[in-house]
């Protein structure tokens, strides 16, 4: 019985007894219907929205268990759009934005990437979609408020793939389950293969002997039944994906490849029932376990690029040890909160960020920063989720969790890197999207040509067109390449935060080092106070301490650990590369620049000594100068030696900072820079780096802390300390997480190697195709030969591209 009869006076979708005046009502299997709430007519109008209208049109009955009223497939999808489980995989964004790290089952070639992300980019709603090949993994942004991830989930499985949340333990499942098929797949095809050939070879024999017409039918037929598991089974994924392919109206890889298999098998099948004409068994056979073990092969490759990856999203224990009312308890590392207190035992990895409450210990922190010697962590030290305990135990309160710590925002940005596309493989993309048709053009005129030569062998040739040519190699050019680098550079402290970095690395020209935090190390400390007026020296200090507490520069926090007891300040304001404002019982205060203060002040800056390794930072209020710190910072230990290595790679370095001129030409001249200059506000570094852009510079900007930012975002490529301002490393196309300056010209040095690859990578596919298409189009190459040309320049691309990991 219809759903339509079955309900005549209730709820359409429940069966309740409609309420007086309800006029709650949708569209359903071409009528109206009625329905008892809002959220009935909502799962209703879900149904027909999502192609799931049978669940009305067979019902026989309504379940008064509400579970039972929402089909599987839709509650599947709809569960992820719930808000609490969104939090352990959605972030939010500006607004109603929101960004997600998903999964993508069913990619097989470079061909499937493009696809999902053309299909998903179009749907009203979807902000960005990228998905990387070499890990499978997708980042998916969406304006919440117009469409919402169930809707992209449903998209994308009607398009014969599966997307689901990033789960690390899933993702290895299903690396392992995808070879386990892979291999399955390999030795039917290269059972079938053994034995089609054994049967190809007697029946070449027999030719030249005294075969019958009948034995020579029956050894056909035997080559149909060890080929049909071959064709059915083994070449099965080509058939799918091609499938996939055409029906979004696009012609990936495995179009030209599956159109080969299926008319050499099905000609083969015509011949063997007809008793005339030639068979291609072995042909088919041939080149389906080549192409099998060509793509197993490129599998292993993809899977070693992107494994820098897969280890940082792997760092994270499943367990950690809390302490609780007196309480030792094991629990999941997910379900721990902020103030947590754990306890991390030697040898354990540190679950989440936070602070150490108890002991001294060592940590390992080299996947993180690349940093090989262990570091001290005592009492008020901060921990990174991650990290591996060295020696003793530590007792640890948590402070940040889940999507919030450094090692979930170090993932976040490297999967960015990785799934943007540089130039390169834009361009890529274009050429591989028009190549299979021009192939299969190129196909049909070589068939013409020979079919009309009258050679017999018309059919194998353009069979070998079809299997010889490789446009996806076309596509995988840039983007293995790109993982590979950007994995290894993880690796030694580097982080890659956009796509574009290391295409534009590798073209710098010039680089600016900002000073403080960058040059040298940041670490300030106060040397001397010399108060101006009637207050005492700590008082000057514990005031300057209240004005500078909102700050992250490392004056403040050097003024704030020297003072005793910071004073209670209001309305404090930043003036971005100048300082602070503030007032203090009523009064107006300044602290900064000499220039900022004296503004207030009202009156010329008193004389005073001035020290070329130490700056000078100044306190006042109107009308009266109050006292004038000294701070002195110290050069990086490997800034000399990095500078030197950037002048013989070619490259300009400028050091731009707002201290005092004198500490910074100082500076310049122990670092040997030519170019300095001191006392620059974030308008006068942004005036400078774009006048150098100006003169065709291709400029590279190396900065930390806030009064960077508008510099870095202006550069054509940027660089933030590790320590660095939050606003500073998000401006930044790369972060240096192993504050080690070396690490600069190593990450240039690595870029050129990428760009070279690429190129290689470029000349390689195009000099293939050059050579092969037109060595098959005269018949110099069989089909099972052109199947390993094609299967090995995929291979020959990938594995290029991991030579990047030496």
């Amino acid at each position: 019985m219809g759903s339509a009869s079955l309900l005549t006076t209730g709820c359409f979708h429940c069966g309740l007894t409609l309420p007086a005046g309800a006029t709650y009502s949708a569209e359903v299997l071409g009528e109206s219907r009625q329905f008892c709430c809002t959220g009935c007519q909502s799962v209703a109008e879900a149904i027909v929205a999502n192609g799931l209208v049978d669940f009305y049109q067979f019902r026989s009955e309504v379940s008064t268990k509400p579970e039972a009223l929402v089909p599987d497939a839709l509650r599947q999808l709809f569960i992820y759009d719930e808000p609490e489980l969104q939090k352990s995989f959605v972030q939010v964004k500006v607004g109603d934005e929101r960004e997600a790290s998903l999964m993508m089952e069913g990619i097989v070639c470079a061909a499937c990437v493009w696809l999902n992300e053309h299909h998903v980019k179009q749907i009203p709603g979807v902000l960005d979609f990228r998905v990387n090949y070499s890990t499978h993994r997708a980042t998916l942004r969406w304006d919440n408020s117009r469409v919402v991830l169930s809707t992209v989930l449903k998209a994308i499985a009607d398009m014969g793939y599966l997307a689901h949340p990033f789960d690390p333990g899933r993702m290895q499942t299903l690396q392992k389950k995808e070879k386990s098929i892979a291999l399955r797949r390999i030795a039917i095809a290269g059972l079938g293969m053994m034995q089609v050939m054994m049967i190809a070879v007697a029946m070449y024999v027999g030719s030249y002997s005294d075969m019958t017409d009948s034995m020579r039918s029956f050894l056909r037929w035997i080559s149909l039944i060890m080929t049909i598991p071959v064709v059915f089974y083994s070449a099965n994924v080509f058939f799918i994906s091609a499938w996939r392919d055409l029906r979004r109206g696009y012609f990936g890889m495995d179009v030209p490849v599956s159109i080969a298999i299926g008319v050499a098998f099905s000609a083969s099948v015509w011949a063997t029932i007809h008793h005339t004409g030639e068979v291609y068994f072995d042909s088919v056979t041939m080149f389906t376990f080549f192409l099998l073990t060509g793509r197993f092969l490129e599998m292993q490759a993809r899977h070693k690029a992107g494994q820098v990856a897969e280890a940082l999203v792997r760092l994270l224990p499943a367990t950690a040890t809390r302490l609780r009312a007196g309480q030792v308890e094991v629990v999941a590392v997910s379900a721990l909160e902020k103030h947590d207190q754990v306890l991390i035992k030697s040898g354990e990895i540190v679950p989440a960020d936070g602070m150490v409450l108890e002991g001294i210990s060592s940590i390992n922190e080299s996947l993180l920063s690349g940093e090989s010697l262990p570091t001290s962590k005592q009492v008020g030290d901060t921990l990174v989720g991650g990290t591996v305990n060295l020696e003793s135990p530590l007792v640890m309160q948590v402070e940040k969790v889940g999507d919030s710590t450094v090692l979930a925002a170090i993932i976040r940005l490297l999967e960015r890197a990785q799934s943007e596309k540089p130039y390169l493989a834009r361009l890529a993309e274009k050429v591989a999207s028009r190549f299979v048709p021009l192939i299969l053009l190129t196909a049909i005129a070589v068939f013409g040509y020979w079919y009309a030569q009258g050679s017999e062998h018309a059919f194998w040739i353009a069979l070998s067109v079809l299997v010889i040519t490789c446009p996806c190699a076309f596509s995988l050019a840039t983007p293995v390449a790109l993982t590979v680098a950007t994995g290894q550079l993880t690796s030694q402290g580097v982080l890659t935060t956009r796509g574009h970095a290391l295409e534009t690395l590798a073209q710098v020209t010039h680089i600016i080092f900002d000073k403080t935090g960058t040059l040298t190390t940041g670490q300030l400390a106060l040397t001397a106070t010399q108060p101006l007026s009637h207050l005492s020296a700590d008082e000057c200090l514990n005031v300057a301490a209240g004005l500078e507490r909102v700050s992250e520069h490392p004056v403040a926090r050097a003024l704030l650990a020297a003072a005793t007891s910071p004073e209670p300040l209001q309305t404090i304001q930043a003036y971005s590369g100048r300082g602070l404002e503030g007032q203090w019982n009523n009064v107006t205060l300044r602290i900064g620049a000499a220039a900022f203060v004296a503004e207030l002040v009202g009156s010329e800056v008193p004389s005073h000594k001035l020290l070329a390794d130490q700056s000078v930072v100044w306190l006042g209020q109107a009308g009266q100068w109050l006292a004038l710190f000294y701070v002195q910072d110290h050069i990086r230990p490997d800034a000399q030696h990095t500078v030197q290595m950037l002048h013989q790679q070619g490259i300009k370095v400028s050091l731009l900072s707002g201290d005092n001129p004198a500490v910074v030409a100082s500076v310049a001249q122990a670092l040997s820079i030519q170019q300095a200059l001191g006392a620059q506000l974030p308008a006068d570094k942004l005036a400078y780096l774009q006048g150098l852009q100006a003169q065709g510079e291709i400029v590279a900007m190396v900065g930390d802390g806030v009064n960077d930012a508008p510099v870095l975002a202006a550069a054509q490529v940027s660089l933030a300390m590790g320590s660095g301002s939050q606003l500073a490393q998000a401006s930044a196309d790369m972060v240096l997480l192993s504050e080690h300056l070396e690490r600069i010209p190593y990450a240039i040095t690595t870029a050129k190697r990428m760009q070279t690859i690429i190129k290689q990578n470029f000349a390689w596919t195009i000099g293939y195709n050059l050579i092969a298409i037109p060595l098959a189009a005269l018949g110099w190459v069989a089909p099972w030969l052109a199947a390993i040309g094609m299967s090995m320049s995929s291979l020959i691309v990938v594995l290029n591209a991991l030579r990047l990991k030496n």
